[in-house]
């Protein structure tokens, strides 16, 4: 049965406005395979799949499921053919518990159009169990956490005959152990003979749980590998098309004095007592799982949230923050984990974007924008950072997701701080994207600024810092050297054991 296809797709054609999504492209996967669908943004991987769950209708091109010609014009024809995904963005009503999520535009009244609360309870809890979810069905959706969000999206895409579930970037807001969990969970469907489409931008993931990997790139399929037969190299290669070279850049920058002190900041029993140093010039990692106190203790910093305790000093002078306008001020910069609701105005131009932190630099005295003046600096900026953007007025919804973060960093970049504090700054972005932004990253660095990277990527953490620290509940738990730096020590750390 494994070398049975349940999914075929042949020569799917999808266009935009005459501008080709995706290009004759034939996708197999195997019945109880997990199967990785890799490329870097706009390669087609969501319009392939948004095609195969019925979100939008294909030009031309067949697809079979379990052998059969099948069409999809809509979600409810995907789930009668056995098809359920996962979006990055999740689709749950947060008034609503976990079960009547899960049950969400099921019939699930009795005789009298009275809904059986114990039997939708009592279906939800055998859901959960058999998926070893630790959920309890009775609890808002609001009320939990964004991992425990996820499995509930998972619960309910599993309720029904699912023999295809599409996974679109399922790590992107968990950490480490959360992320294992998930692993098991993709385990046991694969072993009940679901088969699972894996998207996602975290390569050491895709070599971990994966079976096969096809790479799109601008719209076409450029091939699929048996994982165990391949290598990280060649699949970036396919992805970016060319030779990939070091993924993370020499380290060639110099540290220098003592930028950044941080001495037992605390709030409440979020952050516990909390010290450390940055110098100038250095890459400070900053790892942990969920919930350890990593982004709580960036905001005390940034003066985004009020600190019960503690203090910090600048180049050894010590200063005040209440407000990001005072970090700012003192040459503190925070580039936010989530970058659509803190990082960038979406809705706004690059433009604005770019030099909103810094506005009066390039404002007159009756208040008049120095047009000619701000459109030099934010053309500086966009080659500096090489943003794939055709003009400064372009909308940042309209870029992609690396460029938005491009845009992101800009804003900060441009106001010359003397530290920059960096939270998951390549989530849910390509490889590509990933590798030019761990190069601004060093540039930063070479240039004597002191960064500060949060990520949940050991992977980048130990290739991109020259030291790293790791908390958990709240406290640091250790400080590891580039000679100690491993996954092994972080995760025991992470866990609160001794190294």
């Amino acid at each position: 049965m494994q070398d049975q296809f349940i999914v075929e797709m042949r020569e799917i054609n999808k266009s935009f406005g005459g501008i080709h999504a995706i290009k004759n492209v034939s996708l197999e996967v195997k019945k109880g395979e997990v199967h990785a669908l890799v490329g870097e943004n706009g390669a087609g991987k969501s319009t392939l799949m948004k095609v195969l769950s019925g979100a939008i209708q294909k030009d031309s091109g067949e697809i079979r499921i379990g052998g059969q010609p099948v069409d999809i014009h809509n979600s409810h024809d995907a789930k009668e053919s056995g098809v359920s995904i996962i979006y990055q963005e999740f689709a749950l009503a947060s008034e609503l518990t976990v079960a009547e999520n899960i049950f969400l535009g099921e019939d699930i009244s009795g005789k009298k159009a009275f809904v059986k609360w114990n039997v939708l309870y009592k279906k939800a809890q055998d859901l959960l169990d058999s998926v070893a979810f630790r959920l309890n069905p009775k609890e808002k959706v609001k009320n939990l956490s964004v991992a425990y969000q996820q499995m509930t999206e998972i619960a309910k895409a599993l309720n029904g005959n699912v023999k295809i579930l599409i996974l679109d970037e399922p790590t992107a807001v968990l950490g480490p152990q959360e992320a294992e969990k998930l692993f098991e969970v993709i385990k046991t469907l694969k072993e009940s003979g679901v088969s699972i489409i894996y998207i996602s931008h975290r390569m050491e993931e895709i070599f971990k749980i994966s079976d096969r990997i096809s790479v799109l790139k601008d719209g076409q399929m450029m091939g699929t590998k048996k994982t165990k037969e391949t290598s990280l190299n060649e699949i970036i290669t396919l992805m970016i098309g060319r030779e990939m070279g070091e993924l993370f850049p020499k380290r060639t920058n110099k540290m220098k004095e003592t930028v950044l002190e941080v001495k037992n900041i605390a709030r409440d029993q979020v952050v516990k007592d909390v010290s450390f140093t940055l110098k100038e010039g250095e890459i400070l990692g900053v790892a942990g799982l969920i919930g350890a106190g990593k982004t709580e203790t960036m905001r005390l910093i940034f003066g985004a949230d009020k600190k019960t305790g503690g203090e910090i000093l600048l180049e050894g002078e010590k200063v005040k923050i209440n407000s990001p306008v005072q970090a700012v001020k003192q040459g503190i910069s925070y580039v936010p984990e989530n970058r659509k609701e803190h990082g960038v105005l979406i809705k706004m131009p690059t433009k604005v974007n770019i030099t909103m932190p810094d506005i009066g630099h390039y404002t007159g005295p009756l208040g008049i924008i120095k047009n000619k003046e701000e459109n030099k600096a934010v053309w500086d900026m966009i080659n500096q950072l090489e943003i794939k953007v055709q003009n400064p007025g372009v909308i940042v919804e309209n870029l992609s997701g690396g460029n938005q973060q491009k845009v992101s960093l800009a804003k900060w970049i441009s106001i010359n701080s003397k530290v920059i504090i960096l939270d998951e700054p390549t989530r849910g972005v390509d490889v590509g994207a990933k590798i030019e932004i761990y190069k601004i990253i060093q540039r930063l660095a070479n240039e004597g600024m002191g960064v500060i990277f949060i990520s949940s990527e050991m992977m980048e953490v130990i290739g991109m810092s020259d030291r790293v620290l790791v908390m958990h509940e709240g406290e640091i738990s250790g400080e590891l050297n580039r000679k100690e730096l491993s996954e092994h020590n972080i995760m025991k750390l992470a866990v609160g054991q001794k190294v």
